[in-house]
């Protein structure tokens, strides 16, 4: 019997630590703190009880720097008392990417790459304000990108904010010297054509035979009077 009634003792003590450690049966209303300031927001939400942590720092422009982007749990979620509640920030300044992290600084970020590609790349590093200019060129590859009118060269750091512009070849330069190319062959081809039948009429003028003067005949004797007289006699 003593066994069992401290075994039962034992239970109930630890029933009562769980549910004081897990605080059983008590709960809490989280307070809204988006679109607060972080001071405000962690004024708030220790004076409610709730531990603070801040989980990410991004940057948008619609909210003012240093003000809280997301909350985790939502406002007015009921969670037990103490709980740690997980704040996004805005950054005082906008992240900054590279582009392309290919060491040779000298050279243009994305040059050669398919247009695609670095559009994909372009929106998984975050940039929203992007467009495409098509320009003259052989392929239809990547020329350069530019961040506010200026060239983005490789290793660049670029604010996720900038307008970003993509200049892609249209390919139409090759086009064109494909037609250039069979101009110039059609004017060669015209040329020796023209070549090819002058010699041709030279050839037919001088291989003409002259006709042909008639063979001369032999002269029929002329009538010799006296020498037919002096036969006679």
């Amino acid at each position: 019997m003593i066994i069992i009634i401290i075994s039962l003792l034992g239970i109930y003590a630890a029933y009562l630590a769980t549910a004081l450690f897990t605080k059983h049966g008590r709960s809490a209303k989280v307070p809204g703190v988006e679109n607060t300031s972080y001071t405000e927001a962690v004024e708030l939400l220790h004076s409610k009880g709730f531990k603070v942590d801040i989980r990410d720092s991004l940057y948008r422009d619609d909210v003012k720097p240093g003000f809280v982007i997301e909350q985790f749990p939502k406002a007015n979620s009921i969670v037990k008392p103490g709980r740690k509640v997980f704040l996004y920030i805005n950054a005082v300044h906008p992240k900054e990417v590279v582009l392309d992290d290919d060491n040779h600084p000298s050279e243009f970020a994305m040059r050669g790459s398919s247009y695609r590609t670095t559009l994909a790349k372009l929106e998984e590093l975050g940039f929203k304000n992007v467009r495409v200019v098509k320009v003259l060129g052989t392929t239809d590859r990547v020329v350069k990108v530019l961040a506010n009118g200026r060239p983005v060269h490789k290793m660049q750091k670029v604010p996720v904010n900038v307008a970003i512009t993509v200049e892609v070849s249209d390919g139409r330069l090759a086009d064109l010297r494909d037609s250039l190319q069979n101009a110039e062959y059609l004017e060669i081809y015209n040329e020796e054509h023209r070549d090819r039948q002058l010699d041709e009429e030279q050839d037919s003028y001088f291989s003409t035979e002259e006709p042909a003067k008639a063979a001369p005949t032999e002269s029929e004797p002329e009538y010799n009077e006296e020498e037919e007289n002096s036969q006679y006699f």
